[in-house]
């Protein structure tokens, strides 16, 4: 049997919730991934404990567990995001005083290409794409 090459797309590795890649995904009993944290903090500020995603209802806050599968391909492919990204920020500018800054960008901001008029978020090249890529977000300017 041949090996398939299989590229991962980068939306596979986003928490729904804070839209960057996984950090500490869990897993619900209803199947979907999220950041330890994001969920934590959605359940904290929320009165219920549904599932972001498909509304699933839990009688009590569920146990979560890591995800470790998920987490060690979450931490390649951000490594593999950080490789692209740095030998591609030739390409791309660092934020001047005066011009508008990736709001995603952590450590030094690159000057952002385009702004969200949904969510009011400006992105550069290299965090433009996924969110270009989530449903309802993609009337940027």
């Amino acid at each position: 049997m041949a090996a398939a090459n299989y590229l991962p797309s980068e939306d596979q590795f986003l928490c729904s919730i804070c839209l960057d890649v996984f950090t500490d995904p869990v897993t619900t009993s209803c199947g979907h991934n999220f950041c330890k944290t994001c969920i934590t903090e959605h359940w904290d500020t929320n009165d219920q404990y549904l599932c972001p995603l498909c509304k699933e209802g839990f009688t009590s806050r569920p146990d979560l567990k890591i995800n470790t599968l998920l987490s060690e391909m979450a931490a390649q492919f951000r490594q593999s995001a950080q490789q692209k990204a740095s030998s591609s920020s030739s390409e791309q500018q660092v934020s001047k005083p005066g011009e508008v800054p990736c709001d995603v960008c952590t450590g030094t901001k690159l000057k952002a290409r385009k702004s969200c008029l949904v969510c009011l978020v400006s992105y550069c090249e290299t965090h433009l794409e996924p969110h270009l890529t989530m449903s309802g977000l993609k009337d940027i300017s």
